[in-house]
């Protein structure tokens, strides 16, 4: 029963990955059923802490861009491109992997594949350089955000345990990690492919008129120099004001944060899991009341949907997982933690591979992380391996890299014939090799 329990997980994750975040969280509910009305097992405990969290993160978030917050960063990150066009193919990972740390999810990088496009080809640069070194760095930098699900769930999932590292911890070994990984990516993408010059697809695709203006079409609008309300300004400002302080009581939570009786009756001070929640929920208020946000533009914009579809999809997908692992939790420490234990590496494959599986770094977290725990894995080496969680380029099914070959007009962005051939594949293999060894050190050095 163990293994066609594992069967029938696996199954679930496969077919529900294959309508989104909401098909996965419903296919979920599948596997739980067969688990607990076929198996027998008792049914595990949701992830609330986690989702609760997710939940003010993206609430926040979504003022952020309903106040056109987040065109204030775009702004700025377009213009730094536009001014420096020969670096497009380094600085083009770089600042997309800056713009999704800053606001904590990945989706921003939509606006930007254009802005990359436009410069690359004006430079004679062959666009799939930047723009799939652009596409991995955006979603690398998510667990590097202190304002993304993965980084606040994974502060929520550590916090029982003997290393409950906060999201300044967390972010000390993340953020150097992920960034060497994205420069690595775009160093060696300097040189990538053929120039243009001598790529004979490409150099007969000019020859048709059509095509030629096609490729060279003005397409991309220069928003460099466009005028923004002051309250997106303001906005901007509260909101990265709001980074600082959450930043602040993790890296002080003696000095600053309320004393609350833990389950021993010892006083201690306030988690960072509800320290987050409150933090968000007052910016967005903030954002709220000082820039006049319309409320229904909130619900309705891209960030604030994204977010709740994230909500359900962990919701389903943990809540299966957790009914599983858990009921065989001695039989998964005899075994698997055993290997894990005497070779570490294995947890990054194993969370790489969920991954890929789920389509979503923090629903991965919310399935490998408590998994991993209750074997023993030691928490430094999830923290070392975090950036492990990005797996979901290894087949191109991912909106941002299927939006980037649409963007790319000269076709050198590209799913191959055998498709596990694609433009993204060797970036990412860098970017997340490179941050798992620099994080493995890093974390190693620190605590």
């Amino acid at each position: 029963m163990e293994i066609l329990g594992f069967i029938v997980l696996i199954a679930c994750l496969v077919i529900g990955v294959r309508f989104g975040g909401l098909g996965l969280a419903a296919v979920s509910g599948i596997g739980l059923t067969f688990f607990v009305f076929v198996v027998g097992l008792v049914p595990g405990k949701p992830p609330i802490d986690v989702m609760l969290t997710i939940m003010a993160v993206v609430t926040c978030s979504g003022f952020l861009q309903a106040s056109k917050g987040l065109d204030v960063m775009l702004k700025y990150a377009e213009k730094l491109l536009r001014k420096n066009p020969k670096q497009i193919t380094v600085l083009a990972p770089i600042t997309t992997w800056f713009l999704t740390v800053l606001c904590g999810t990945g989706h921003v990088v939509y606006t930007m594949f254009p802005i990359i496009y436009d410069i690359a080809i004006k430079q004679n640069i062959r666009p799939e350089r930047p723009m799939a070194a652009a596409s991995v760095a955006s979603q690398m930098g998510i667990c590097a955000s202190p304002a993304s699900v993965a980084v606040v769930s994974m502060v929520a999932m550590l916090a029982g345990t003997t290393h409950p590292l906060g999201v300044v911890q967390i972010l000390m070994v993340s953020i150097p990690a992920t960034f060497c990984g994205v420069l690595v990516t775009g160093l060696w993408s300097l040189k990538r492919g053929k120039d243009l010059a001598k790529d004979e697809i490409f150099q007969a695709k000019l020859r048709d008129p059509e095509q030629r203006a096609y490729i060279y079409e003005e397409q991309a609008q220069n928003n460099a120099e466009v005028k923004l309300p002051a309250s997106a300004y303001k906005a901007t400002f509260i909101f990265l004001l709001g980074i600082v302080v959450i930043a602040l009581f993790g890296s002080f939570p003696k000095e600053l944060l309320p004393l609350v009786p833990n389950a021993k009756g010892a006083w201690v001070p306030l988690s960072m899991t509800p320290t987050i929640q409150l933090c968000m929920l007052v910016i967005a208020a903030i954002i709220l009341l000082v820039c006049k946000v319309k409320v229904n533009d909130v619900t309705n914009g891209s960030v604030f949907k994204s977010g709740m579809v994230a909500i359900v999809s962990v919701y389903g997908v943990a809540w299966m997982a957790e009914t599983y692992f858990g009921a065989y939790l001695p039989e998964f420490k005899e075994t698997l933690g055993q290997i894990v234990l005497e070779y570490p590496w294995t947890y990054a494959i194993v969370l790489f591979l969920i991954s890929k599986l789920v389509n979503s770094q923090a629903a991965a977290l919310a399935i490998v992380v408590p998994m991993a725990l209750s074997v023993g894995v030691d928490p430094l080496i999830i923290i070392s391996f975090i950036s492990a969680c990005y797996g979901y380029f290894f087949l191109p099914t991912y909106p941002s890299d299927l939006a980037c070959i649409g963007f790319d007009r000269s076709g050198t962005t590209r799913i191959g014939r055998f498709v596990i051939n694609h433009s993204f594949i060797i970036p990412g293999f860098i970017g997340i090799t490179v941050g798992c060894c620099v994080g493995y050190v890093i974390t190693h050095l620190l605590y």
